[in-house]
């Protein structure tokens, strides 16, 4: 029985090493989302391109939407925002959700390097971004017909990342409306 105290040591290190194994085979841009499966949440905030103006979770009514969380202070940002033009000029929709940003700068931005957004509209508080629980950004959400979340990633939207989120966003298309 003592000899077999030896080897606990070596079976603990065993379990741990398979656990750590097995998490780093999952994507670290995948975090879960609480909100997958449930609608936008509330909001109504400014309009960057339409001062006076204001957007609210209505936005993502009637059609398969990407909600892409962006800044000028964000250079991740900087490097998807060619594939989102891209995008955009396929007839993929897009809005976009400038976070804690300056909203000339933004408009700046836009003007600068072409918007691919069909709205655009301002959290410069983070309060939608706290309600979405947006880490950072680029965040994109994937939202279906309803304004329900079906898909979250955290990090730069490229080709690679595209054929995956794509995929699901064909698949929305074809779903009837609610």
């Amino acid at each position: 029985m003592s000899n077999l105290k030896l080897f606990v040591p070596f079976f603990v290190f065993l379990a741990l090493a398979l656990v750590l194994y097995k998490g780093l085979e999952k994507d670290p841009n995948e975090l879960p989302s609480a909100l997958i499966g449930r609608p936008v949440p509330a909001f109504s905030l400014p309009d960057l391109l339409n001062p006076g103006q204001f957007v609210d979770e209505s936005v993502f009514q009637g059609e398969v939407t990407l909600l892409n969380v962006w800044a000028t202070w964000c250079p991740s940002c900087r490097v998807e925002h060619p594939f989102l033009v891209d995008l955009a000029n396929q007839g993929v929709r897009i809005v976009g959700m400038d976070y804690k940003d300056q909203d000339q700068l933004a408009r700046d931005w836009l003007e600068q390097l072409g918007n691919p957004y069909a709205v655009t509209f301002t959290d410069a508080s983070g309060k939608l971004g706290v309600d979405l629980g947006v880490f950072g950004a680029p965040e994109t959400y994937l939202v279906d017909r309803g304004g329900v979340i079906r898909a979250k990633h955290v990090g730069v939207v490229n080709e690679q990342v595209w054929e995956q989120l794509g995929q699901t966003y064909r698949q929305l298309l074809l779903e009837p409306a609610p």
